[in-house]
Order: C-alpha cells, then structure tokens, then sequence
C-alpha cells in the first residue's frame, strides 16, 4: 500500500480539527489520523506545575516518537498511538490502535516545525481563521490569560511562520467548501488509483 500523508496545521482554533473531521467521515476507514497533541511529552510534575507548562511550544511535544510511530504506518504496520488527558495536563496509561491506511492525516499547530516531520508528509495544508471567530469554548478570563502569555506569542514565533513550508492554505478552517472539495478530490484520486 502506498500511504499519502497530508499535514494539516495552522493556529489554534483555525479550523483544523473541524477540516479533519470532514475528510475522515467522508472517507470512513481509508484514513487514520494522527494527532500531534497526543505527543505531548509525559511530565512526571505535580498538578498545578503541569498546568502552568506552555503547551503552545514545539519542546513541549515528543516529535521523535510522532516520526518513529508515522514511519512505521507508513511500512504497513499498526501503531499504539498514546492518549492525552487535557483534563489532568498528562497521558494517560491508554493508548489508541491506529491502522495502517491509504491516506494519513497529521494534524496540530506545530507540525510543520519540525523538518524530519514536514519532510514526510506528501501534502501540507494550513488553516487560517480569524482570531476574532476562533472558538474554544472556556471563559473570556482564562482565554485571555492563556492568549496573552502563550497562545500568541508561540503562534507568533512558530506556527504562522511555519505557513511557508503549506502546499495550501485554507482560509475559514472547515467552513470553506470550494477547498474541502479539492482536498477531497485529490485524496479521492490517490485512494482509487491504490485500488
């Protein structure tokens, strides 16, 4: 099988995740998606010195193990992917199976940082939204803290300057139809010419 991989990156809240979940529920079992929020490193600190950690930075993930286990699915093998809690700032004892597949899709705001990783993927996709519509979902308060002191200022010297290494940038995250559709085109054309 010949695996495609499609990173797909952007700010937080850009729309990512809601592109990601168009194309694997169109597209069902010829995909398994990757997220680099599940790398985040395991940190054997108290509670409250996780929850001060700035997540936003690429030393905060393990990108090693994301390569090690992309390789692995690219060589036909399945992959124990681990399982984030953002709940207690910490992975849990879990991990997700994810199969091996025609297309794999690598999403998180940080993945076109890393050249051994934006080197494997076949197409890169970033996400661009307003920050004004961004929604997360939290109080005004604590997004604003989280904003100010990490949000911004890693969006500012990591991921927009990360936009230059895209194939494509998709402006209003998930909601923009025209780009959805050629994206799922093309993954379409690479899963029929693997059958």
């Amino acid at each position: 099988m010949n695996t495609i991989f499609i990173g797909i990156a952007g700010g937080t809240g850009s729309g990512k995740t809601t592109l990601t979940e168009h194309l694997k529920q169109h597209f069902g079992d010829d995909i398994s998606v990757v997220h680099h929020d599940s790398y985040y490193k395991h940190q054997d600190l108290p509670f409250e010195e996780r929850c001060k950690q700035n997540y936003d930075h690429p030393d905060a993930f393990e990108t090693d193990l994301m390569v090690k286990q992309l390789k692995e699915l690219k060589s036909g093998k399945a992959i124990h992917c681990p399982v984030y809690s953002y709940a207690d700032h910490q992975r849990t004892e879990e991990t997700e199976l994810i199969l091996p597949s025609k297309v794999v899709i690598v999403e998180g705001i940080l993945i076109f940082q890393d050249p051994t990783l934006r080197e494997m993927l076949d197409i890169k996709i970033f996400v661009e939204t307003d920050a004004d519509v961004r929604d997360r979902g939290r109080t005004l308060e604590s997004v604003i803290t989280q904003y100010l002191t990490t949000v911004k200022p890693m969006h500012e010297q990591f991921v927009e300057p990360s936009r230059k290494y895209a194939d494509i940038i998709v402006l209003e995250g998930g909601h923009n139809l025209v780009a959805l559709d050629m994206i799922m085109q093309r993954i379409a054309s690479h899963i029929a010419s693997e059958d």
